[in-house]
C-alpha cells in the first residue's frame, strides 16, 4: 500500500490503477512549465475496490499535508467518495448527484470534491462532432456501456437539450448487466429531461450489434465499456455493423483498443468517422488541473491549441 510523506514541492496527486503507465506523467512536466508552476505530479495506485480505510488514508493525507494540492481521480472515483465523503468542506453539484469524486482540490482551509466527467466528455464530443450536426440529422446516439463515463456524458446531453436542439434524436444505453441501466435510468429519473432515452439488456457483443444494426445512418456509437483497455476484448463483435456515415468514439486512447480496430476496419466500406480518446485525455487533466492549481484554461482556440501540441510533443 502506498505511504505518505509531506510533499517538499506543490504537489497533485494521480489516483489510479496503473498511474506510471500513463502519459501524463511525460506530459503534467511540460504543462506545468508551460503555465510558470513549480509542481510535481505523483501516482497512487490501488486495486481496484480497495478497502475504504485505503481511500481515506490518502484523502486525509491530501487535505492535511499543506504542500499536497489535490488530485485527479480515475478508476476509484466511486469507492474514494463514499469512503471520504465527510472530509470535503464543498461537494460540486455533479459530485453530490453522482456520489463521485473525479477532482480533488483545496479552496483556502477547505477540502473540495468535483466530478468533472459530464464537462470533459461534453467538451470532447464537441471538439469532433460538427456544429448543427443534430439538428439537421436524425442521428441517434448509442452508448455501450451503463457505467460512469457514459452517465457522464448522459448528464451532458442533458443539460445541452434544455436550451439546444443540436442533440441526438434518441440515445441507446446497453449494458452487460440490468443494475447499472437501473442506475442510470434512476439518475435520469430524477432530473427534467427533455431527451429521448432508451435502455437495453445486452449480455454479449452479438446482442450489441443488433441494437447497432437498427441507426439511423449518420449515428454516434461510443464504447464506454472500458473493453480494450481496462480489460480485453471489445463491445461489438467481428464484422460489426456499424452505421453508414457514422462517427465511432473510442472513450480510450491506450491498451490494445480492438473496438477502434473494428471500426477501422469498416472506415472506408461504411464512410465512418473515428475518434479516440486523446482529446477526452486532455480535456480531463486540463480541467482538473485548472481546479487543483486555481487556473483559467480555455477549452478552444489558440492557447489550448499549444496546450494540445505540447502533450503531443511530450509523448512522442
Amino acid at each position: 500500500m502506498p505511504v505518505y510523506t509531506p510533499a517538499e514541492k506543490p504537489t497533485m496527486y494521480f489516483i489510479g490503477v496503473t498511474t506510471t503507465k500513463s502519459s501524463i506523467m511525460k506530459v503534467f512536466p511540460r504543462w506545468m512549465e508551460h503555465f510558470g508552476i513549480d509542481a510535481q505530479l505523483k501516482g497512487i495506485d490501488f486495486l481496484p475496490h480497495s478497502e475504504s480505510s485505503e481511500y481515506r488514508k490518502a484523502v486525509s493525507f491530501i487535505k492535511n499535508d499543506p504542500l499536497s494540492l489535490g488530485a485527479l481521480v480515475t478508476t476509484h472515483k466511486l469507492d474514494c467518495f463514499r469512503a471520504s465523503k465527510d472530509l470535503f468542506e464543498g461537494i460540486g453539484p455533479y459530485a453530490q448527484l453522482l456520489q463521485e469524486a473525479s477532482s480533488i482540490s483545496k479552496r483556502g482551509t477547505e477540502l473540495w470534491a468535483h466530478a468533472k466527467d459530464p464537462i470533459t466528455s461534453g467538451l470532447a464530443l464537441e471538439y469532433f462532432m460538427p456544429e448543427g450536426y443534430f439538428t439537421q440529422s436524425k442521428a441517434q446516439m448509442l452508448l455501450l456501456g451503463a457505467g460512469g463515463s457514459s452517465l457522464a456524458l448522459s448528464l451532458y446531453l442533458i443539460n445541452k437539450s434544455r436550451e439546444s436542439l443540436d442533440v441526438p434524436k434518441h440515445i441507446i444505453i446497453t449494458n452487460r448487466s440490468e443494475q447499472r441501466l437501473k442506475e442510470m435510468q434512476e439518475i435520469h429519473a430524477q432530473l427534467e429531461c427533455p431527451l429521448s432515452f432508451s435502455y437495453e439488456l445486452c449480455p454479449t457483443p452479438k446482442d450489441n450489434d443488433n441494437v447497432m444494426a437498427r441507426l439511423p445512418a449518420g449515428s454516434v456509437v461510443i464504447n464506454a465499456t472500458g473493453l480494450g483497455k481496462d480489460g480485453p476484448g471489445s463491445p461489438l463483435p467481428p464484422n460489426a455493423r456499424f452505421p453508414r456515415d457514422g462517427f465511432v468514439w473510442e472513450f480510450n486512447y491506450r491498451g490494445e483498443l480492438e473496438f477502434l480496430q473494428q471500426a477501422k476496419a469498416a472506415e472506408q466500406e461504411k464512410h465512418l468517422t473515428i475518434v479516440d480518446g486523446w482529446q477526452y485525455f486532455i480535456y480531463g487533466w486540463t480541467q482538473v488541473i485548472a481546479e487543483v492549481f486555481h487556473l483559467d484554461i480555455p477549452t478552444t482556440g489558440p492557447e489550448f491549441d499549444v496546450i494540445c501540441d505540447i502533450a503531443l510533443q511530450a509523448t512522442r
